[in-house]
């Protein structure tokens, strides 16, 4: 007599669908970028129908939002931990400098759909939301160097893209490759931060 075929274990199945989908995503666009795949190829790296997906989110961008968001979260705290080392707001934007490459050289994927999936955040509420818990974390620090609200706005902006093109040039190779690179990339972010800040 034959033995019935084995079922094989999905999402459904593990009761998780929802973080099956999203580690699948997360995946997919570590290998491929955040334009780079389908939910319906997300579903088969999961081991879920290509409908499962549909019960938990509208459509792809929707899935890239919700990792988008826990993006910013992860930045957060990072950034809290960062700027929490001392009560200087010059050092506090170089920490946060500093932290900002090494999310980007730790959470590549995390990092390419926070600033390179193209999201519309009036169509997110919660990635919205996310995206501007960092900045309420930020701005005040920015707010202690800087003459009004649109200073330190100035301010946070010139460091933030200072860092931002650091980490990239260190994903690209520029600065090298491995720990040393990036201890060495955290560096430079966290002397330009300084030399921004202290300027006139």
């Amino acid at each position: 007599m034959s033995q019935p075929a084995e079922r094989r274990p999905t999402g459904r199945h593990h009761g998780d669908l929802r973080n099956a989908l999203l580690r699948a995503a997360l995946e997919l666009v570590g290998e491929r970028g955040p334009y780079g795949f389908t939910l319906a190829e997300a579903s088969r790296r999961a081991g879920v129908s290509v409908a499962a997906p549909y019960k938990h989110f509208a459509d792809r961008e929707t899935l890239l939002a919700e990792l988008a968001t826990r993006g910013y979260r992860e930045q957060r705290n990072r950034f809290a931990d960062a700027v929490g080392g001392s009560e200087d707001p010059v050092e506090q934007l170089a920490s946060f400098a500093a932290s900002y490459v090494r999310f980007a050289a730790e959470e590549p994927a995390l990092f390419d759909i926070a600033f390179h999936a193209g999201l519309d955040k009036s169509r997110f509420a919660g990635l919205a939301s996310a995206g501007d818990e960092v900045a309420g974390l930020l701005l005040p620090v920015a707010r202690r160097l800087a003459p009004d609200a649109d200073g330190a706005s100035d301010l946070l902006l010139r460091v933030a893209g200072a860092a931002h093109g650091l980490a990239v040039f260190l994903r690209q190779g520029l600065f090298g490759a491995g720990s040393g690179a990036l201890a060495d990339t955290e560096e430079k972010a966290a002397r330009t931060a300084r030399a921004i800040a202290r300027r006139p």
